[in-house]
């Protein structure tokens, strides 16, 4: 897979990402209820105290991580892949921690946050390959450039 390949791979994701953070962010300052689908538990986690960090709404901090990274990849040069993938990485761990709060804390489980953490997931892995500079159809023993 080419750089062009995996960076538009990113793109997608992160326009994904901006609409699922975009969403529980619209829902937050609306004061709405999330529509949660089968998981039944997007309200009980929203509405929890992890789902603000310092004040801040957590769909709000990871809204504006999915547009710092679409903003990352629109960059050229080792600083924009290395500071999008920091981000991406941090979101990662940080999606872990709340996905285990959802889980063994709050025992409920909001279905768009499982799916931005699956957004995210996916996007260290390609950040991976992307800093890493991995030709993914390179065969066995080539050199990869």
């Amino acid at each position: 897979m080419t750089d062009v390949v995996l960076r538009r791979t990113s793109g997608t994701l992160g326009l994904a990402g901006v609409g699922i953070a975009g969403y529980l962010t619209y829902v937050h300052y609306a004061g709405l209820h999330p529509v949660c689908g089968i998981s039944h538990g997007c309200e009980t986690v929203q509405t929890s105290s992890y789902a603000s960090l310092l004040g801040i709404p957590v769909a709000l901090l990871g809204l504006i991580t999915y547009v710092l990274i679409l903003v990352s990849l629109g960059m050229r040069g080792e600083r924009p892949l290395l500071g999008g993938y920091a981000l991406t990485s941090i979101a990662f761990a940080f999606s872990v921690y709340l996905t285990y709060r959802e889980v063994f804390t709050i025992h409920a489980i909001c279905s768009w946050c499982v799916s931005s953490a699956i957004v995210f997931t996916l996007l260290t892995i390609v950040g991976t390959l992307r800093v890493l500079r991995v030709d993914v159809e390179a065969p066995v023993g080539a050199t990869v450039s």
